[in-house]
């Protein structure tokens, strides 16, 4: 429609492939070795509650790390769903509903041989909650308490069992917990014991620090060498707990490489494995050389999230309806995107248990665009202008740069005046936290942030409720609607299954009728790599299982 799709020469995948060949030298040895792009700018942070958003989770979260909960994996045509990790059963008390019992899973140790039991799991809940416990963490809480916002604390009842309590009742609780990653005490305090500063606040940070260049968690993958920016070695973990899961290559490399056609002329150039998000354009030219494409309809929006402070233009309705109704997303499917996507009518699609039976059909209607935006005073001698915060690359962000160039010039169609402000991922992830009246929000009044949609909290709590304005979670815009706060409340503390989905169906639709947020697009999760790479299973999720896959040498 807008923009047509971009055709690139193959001059210029040659040209990137020179350079990425000297850059990426090959592992002239006899072990399996996994190499993959990662479309972030430098390696997550290593030390048990990754940056990065997802893309962090995925690689140096569950690859290291394990949670009391954990997500199967292990199909691509079932939804994802949460199963038991470190943790083998749990249940909440039918007297105080606030009040957790989760059961630990015997024998497992940490990559450095100590043992993983009740204690661990109370240490790592303090790292993030517990102002005053020794390896308090600042730096980790924005991305792991925002993630569990009623978990209050953790009490060891025996050397297997833990109760957790959280501050209201809480029937996503387990949910939650895949985000809490246990990572070894006895390494942390060793490196405590060691380290110099001029007060028990020096010394831990100086530990993390430590920690991070020399990680122990309980995972499937145990760090062998790390360098920021360039490149993270991970080797298998041959006496992980769940004998099934144990690695089937001993090696993997993970590669920030945030540009698209650096990534695909890497993978062309046989420098690595496996990229994430190849260069659309580029689709045809993999195919036809042999390499193997994999995409899945992800639980994953990628969105505008609207600020409504005071003065924002989000405020009306009618604009933001205008705007949902402004944007050919089947152009953007079958244009830009190569197909590589969903179209996006809310956070959940017609089938889904939380859809709801929303009122405002979300649809290309142009017309009726320009007429909601009239209504609002606008046309075509008068436009609005909105500011969009973006990112040029990062974990689920798909192409920003030029989806958001393709919405800038869709919604001009209907009298919009789109400014676009480019900052790197990972500082647009931390703004997120911030909110929309924080400095770093640049003036902008709108952020595209992609979000996941796997569970009831990270697909509309976090971003509805009233209470999730920052800093305690994602209400970046500062939502504030009584009726989604009621109908929060509601799931939340229902712990019948079907009675719970009702509620969060209800609220889903309440949102759309909203128009809470500029819906666009779901991710497929788009992959490439070597047709010497087997076993890859790309399931219905954010996250993926590098276990089962092997390397033809």
């Amino acid at each position: 429609m807008l923009i047509k799709k971009n055709k690139k020469h193959a001059a210029l995948i040659a040209l990137l492939a020179l350079g990425t060949a000297a850059a990426f030298p090959r592992v002239a040895s006899a072990e399996t070795v996994l190499r993959i792009g990662m479309t972030a700018a430098d390696i997550p942070r290593t030390l048990g509650q990754p940056d990065q958003g997802f893309e962090g989770n995925r690689f140096t979260g569950l690859t290291m790390y394990d949670g009391l909960t954990g997500w199967d994996l292990s199909s691509a045509d079932k939804a994802s769903v949460v199963i038991p990790g470190l943790a083998t059963e749990w249940k909440v008390d039918d007297a105080d509903k606030t009040k957790w019992i989760f059961k630990l899973r015997s024998g497992v140790t940490f990559h450095d041989g100590s043992p993983f039991n009740a204690d661990a799991v109370v240490w790592n809940v303090e790292k993030v909650l517990k102002q005053d416990a020794p390896q308090f963490d600042a730096s980790q809480v924005g991305v792991t308490a925002s993630r569990m916002p009623t978990l209050a604390s953790a009490k060891k009842i025996d050397d297997m069992t833990v109760e957790l309590t959280t501050k209201e009742p809480d029937s996503f609780l387990p949910i939650n917990l895949t985000n809490l990653f246990m990572a070894s005490p006895t390494k942390w305090q060793a490196f405590y014991d060691k380290a110099e500063g001029a007060d028990a606040k020096a010394k831990s940070q100086a530990a993390w620090t430590a920690f991070a260049r020399d990680a122990s968690g309980t995972g499937p993958w145990k760090m062998a060498s790390f360098t920021p920016r360039e490149r993270l070695e991970l080797v298998k973990n041959a006496n992980y707990w769940d004998k099934a899961r144990v690695p089937k290559v001993d090696k993997m490399v993970l590669l920030p490489m945030p540009e698209a056609n650096a990534r695909t002329a890497a993978l062309l150039s046989g420098q690595v494995d496996w990229v994430e998000a190849p260069a659309p354009d580029a689709l045809p030219e993999l195919k036809q050389r042999g390499f193997k494409l994999y995409a899945n309809e992800q639980p994953h929006v990628w969105p505008w999230q609207f600020s409504r402070v005071e003065g924002s233009p989000w405020n009306d309705i009618r604009v933001r309806k205008a705007a949902n109704l402004c944007v050919d997303r089947e152009g953007l499917k079958d244009g830009l995107l190569a197909g590589l996507m969903v179209p996006a009518t809310g956070t959940f699609e017609p089938g889904h248990p939380w859809r709801g039976k929303p009122s405002f059909e979300i649809k290309y209607d142009k017309a009726a665009a320009q007429k909601l935006m009239q209504e609002a005073g606008f046309g075509p001698n008068k436009k609005l202008t909105v500011k969009t915060q973006t990112s040029a690359s990062g974990s689920g962000q798909m192409q920003p740069l030029p989806m958001n160039e393709y919405l800038q010039q869709a919604l001009a169609e209907c009298y919009f005046d789109v400014q676009l402000d480019v900052i790197e991922w990972n500082t647009l992830f931390t703004n997120w936290r911030r909110g929309a009246k924080d400095p770093s929000a640049n003036g902008a009044n709108a952020t595209n942030v992609t979000y996941a949609a796997m569970d009831p909290f990270f697909a509309l709590v976090r971003f509805l409720q009233s209470g999730m304005a920052p800093p305690v979670s994602n209400n970046w815009g500062f939502i504030n609607n009584p009726k989604f706060d009621d109908l929060v409340k509601k799931a939340r503390q229902t712990f019948d299954p079907a009675a719970r989905d009702a509620a969060l169906a209800e609220l889903h639709a309440a949102s759309v009728d909203d128009a809470a947020f500029l819906y666009v697009a779901h991710d497929v999760g788009p992959r490439a790599m070597s047709p010497k790479v087997t076993g890859v299973v790309q399931p219905k999720s954010w996250f993926i299982d590098f276990s089962p896959v092997s390397v033809k040498q």
